[in-house]
């Protein structure tokens, strides 16, 4: 691993543990809840992509609470900044991680498809 990725990793790590912190200082209670999975950086920092946990949160409400998180991105990338110092934040774009359910539909694929392979009778 390269200084670049070190840096590049670190600032990943950063901007996990301070966006819930940011989350939890704005006046929108239904922000405090949210919880980021990952975030990942572009490879100069500019931007981040932040993947939210979607646990327990309908589709209509995802898309509200990504509104949400659109109109406080500064405030968030602003806590960001103050608080490690930096002259500027990655451009913060928030999504709900979808990965976790598609591998519970790909598992039960398998688990299908093993399924019929047992059923077939064999000749």
């Amino acid at each position: 691993m390269n200084e670049a990725q070190i840096k590049l990793k670190r600032t990943e790590s950063i901007l996990a543990e301070l966006i819930p912190e940011a989350l939890s200082q704005l006046n929108d209670a239904r922000l405090h809840e949210l919880s980021v999975i990952e975030v990942k950086c572009s490879r100069g920092r500019s931007d981040a992509k932040v993947y939210l946990d979607p646990t327990g949160f309908m589709e209509s409400e995802k898309g509200l609470y990504l509104k949400q998180l659109r109109k406080a991105r500064p405030i968030i990338e602003d806590y960001c900044m103050k608080d490690q110092g930096w002259f500027r934040c990655p451009k913060l774009a928030f999504e709900f991680d979808e990965q976790l359910k598609k591998s519970q539909n790909i598992e039960e694929l398998f688990k299908k498809i093993a399924k019929e392979r047992k059923d077939e009778p064999s000749e």
